[in-house]
């Protein structure tokens, strides 16, 4: 490369480093404050003049935390929904991409075109619907009313994107597992799966923080039994009107992202190539 060119083109370079540092700086500035809190003390964090560090750390807002007697089960209650939910909505929405890819049939488009309808109404609008729905069923005050309406929210954002990875296969390799004696199962689980893996992945990562990060179905259907709650409702405890614990609601906000950020380094690998082949597609 010209030396010349090579320097002409290294300002523009420079701005564009310098604007994604700024752009992390800003997204990450939140998450850096919430954890200052978490370790700041009760005197500092209720300052009239906050400061951006604190000098003298402490454990007791996440002892507080930990101390409440329920959170371990408030705890245990969001994996098991959330792992539900990514387990149930990636199986579900890989045959159904597989099914509106492969296959013809009448209203496909019509379906297609219904999952799209679907990801554009607020969850808001039907939280009461579903509160009625949940009533009528008898799954008031259990796992069950959040996990099938999370599983409902998922499943047309996570077909549309595995429609994609599924269309890039090419039919052709379908076509030579069959002359090889493979069967249509052989060949969904064996072949088509690994392929398609990388957007399971993908889907699965916005399923997964929806799901945990998820208040406003929890405070909903979950009115009487708290043994059933979600962790997000363990805010609920350190947030009180007339003296809310600060401290505590960092805390407990910073032990709800690490499983997020552990779930993240997990799969980043293959979340990175999934995104990449939803885009090239």
């Amino acid at each position: 490369m010209n030396p010349v060119r090579r320097f002409v083109r290294r300002p523009g370079r420079l701005a564009a480093e310098a604007t994604a540092l700024l752009t992390a700086a800003v997204v990450a500035f939140p998450l850096y404050w919430m954890v200052l809190s978490a370790f700041k003390p009760a005197g500092e964090i209720e300052s009239t003049e906050p400061r951006p560090w604190t000098l003298a750390p402490t454990l007791d807002s996440f002892r507080r935390v930990f101390g409440q007697q329920e959170f371990g089960r408030y705890f245990v209650n969001s994996v098991v929904v959330a792992v539900a939910v990514v387990i149930a909505s990636a199986l579900i929405a890989f045959l159904a991409a597989t099914a509106v890819t492969r296959f013809r049939f009448r209203l496909r488009t019509t379906l297609l075109i219904m999952f799209l309808v679907a990801q554009m109404v607020p969850v808001e609008a039907l939280t009461i619907p579903l509160f009625f729905l949940m009533r009528d069923a008898g799954q008031l005050n259990t796992l069950w009313s959040l996990i099938l309406p999370h599983i409902a929210f998922s499943l047309p954002f996570a077909i549309w994107m595995l429609r994609g990875f599924v269309k890039a296969v090419p039919e052709a390799l379908e076509e030579a597992a069959y002359m090889d004696g493979a069967s249509r199962t052989r060949f969904l689980w064996q072949i088509l799966f690994p392929l398609v893996l990388p957007g399971l992945v993908a889907t699965s990562v916005f399923s997964f923080i929806s799901t945990w990060n998820d208040f406003l179905f929890a405070k909903s259907f979950i009115i009487s039994d708290i043994s059933q709650s979600t962790l997000p409702m363990a805010l609920l405890v350190f947030y009180k009107p007339d003296e809310p614990d600060w401290g505590g609601v960092m805390a407990a906000s910073t032990v709800m992202t690490i499983p997020v950020l552990v779930f993240f380094v997990l799969v980043q690998r293959r979340l990175v190539s999934g995104l990449g082949g939803a885009v090239k597609d």
